[in-house]
This record gives C-alpha cells, sequence and structure tokens, in this order.
C-alpha cells in the first residue's frame, strides 16, 4: 500500500477502504451516544471551532482551567471504549508502541479550523500519535518543532490515516479548511478526526 511523506508525517492514502468506514462511523455514533460532543473553550475562554468527545481511559479537555486529559467526559459519565476496529489500526501501523489510552474524536463542520499545535499533554512522547479522517476533505499543515518557517499542506480524504512519530511527534501541525460536500460518508457533511494517543 502506498505510503506518502510531508516532512516527517506518515501519510497512509484510502487505508480504510471506503466499506469498512460506513461501519467505523456506527461504531462511534454509538461512542458518542455516551458521552456527547461538546464544543470546549480554551483557558482564555474563546469557543473552538471543532466539537470533541473520547473513547478510551482518558479524554482530552480544555476550559478554564487549561488544557489537559481527564478520566471523565465532562457530563461525569466514564468515557466509552476504544473500539476494536480502532485498536487494530494502531496495531497494525505502530505494533510497537504501547496500546493507546485515549481516542480524540473532533468533528468539523464546513467553517471548522484546527490551528497549527503540537500535541504535547502526553507524558511520553516516544509514543506515537495515529490520526484517521473520514468524512469530508481537510487541508492538513505541518510546520516546524518551534513556531514560524516554512510549512507544507496536503489535502487528507477520507479514509486516510497519518502517524506522526520521531520527529513529527512534536512539529506544529493544523486543518487550515475543510472541504465541504467532498465526501458522503456523513449524511449531514462534516469531517470526523480520530487521533489515537498514549496518554500516560
Amino acid at each position: 500500500m502506498t505510503v506518502l511523506r510531508i516532512r516527517d508525517f506518515e501519510i497512509h492514502p484510502a487505508y480504510i477502504p471506503a466499506s469498512e468506514q460506513k461501519d467505523l462511523v456506527e461504531r462511534l455514533r454509538a461512542c458518542l451516544a455516551v458521552a456527547p460532543l461538546v464544543q470546549p473553550t480554551t483557558p482564555r475562554g474563546k469557543a473552538m471551532s471543532v466539537r470533541m468527545s473520547a473513547a478510551g481511559d482518558y479524554g482530552w479537555v480544555s476550559d478554564a482551567k487549561g488544557y489537559r486529559y481527564e478520566p471523565r467526559h465532562p457530563s461525569g459519565v466514564d468515557w466509552p471504549p476504544i473500539p476494536d476496529a480502532l485498536l487494530k489500526i494502531w496495531r497494525d501501523l505502530v505494533p510497537d508502541a504501547r496500546l493507546p489510552e485515549c481516542c480524540l474524536i473532533n468533528w468539523y463542520d464546513g467553517a471548522a479550523r484546527m490551528g497549527l499545535h503540537q500535541d504535547k499533554d502526553e507524558a511520553d512522547f516516544s509514543q506515537p500519535v495515529v490520526s484517521i479522517s473520514l468524512g469530508d476533505e481537510a487541508l492538513f499543515r505541518v510546520g516546524n518543532a518551534t513556531r514560524g518557517g516554512k510549512t507544507e499542506s496536503i489535502w487528507l480524504r477520507s479514509g486516510d490515516v497519518v502517524v506522526m512519530q520521531g520527529a513529527a511527534r512534536r512539529a506544529y501541525h493544523g486543518i487550515d479548511r475543510v472541504r465541504p460536500d467532498s465526501s458522503t460518508l456523513l449524511p449531514n457533511g462534516g469531517r470526523i478526526n480520530l487521533t489515537l494517543r498514549v496518554v500516560t
């Protein structure tokens, strides 16, 4: 299967077949029935444009207390288990890594963005992050280990998987925009991004 590289990011185009994407979306709906999507705010009180939930032992949250992982959804319920189909993708692509303790579920509508950021709230940066795209296409931008400097971009499509490890693990990255109606996977449109992470 084809593997692309943009800087140190490893991209697996169409890694998840279309037939399996629909089943995965149904499994995610079951997760969200337990832990619904919420619209987080930054520590400064600004609402993020994406809506978030999670599965696993931990979920990532953001509010006036800061950015952090928590063992429960803001409603107080435990996060649902990570679906087996996602654990299989993790085992297939990063077999030497510890099993993920969090699957962050981000939903983007056509206007949502994610500014350049580092994934740095985890305790062990030797462990990878695996990012899965479902639904509408998104322009993924990657930068450097520090802010500033030249960046590069690539369109991620439904079923694409990105592996961030090594130098990519600490690099800035983000989503500049979503291409509405570029996929028919989600009945109401939008994009789901799943990021599997080791937290502790």
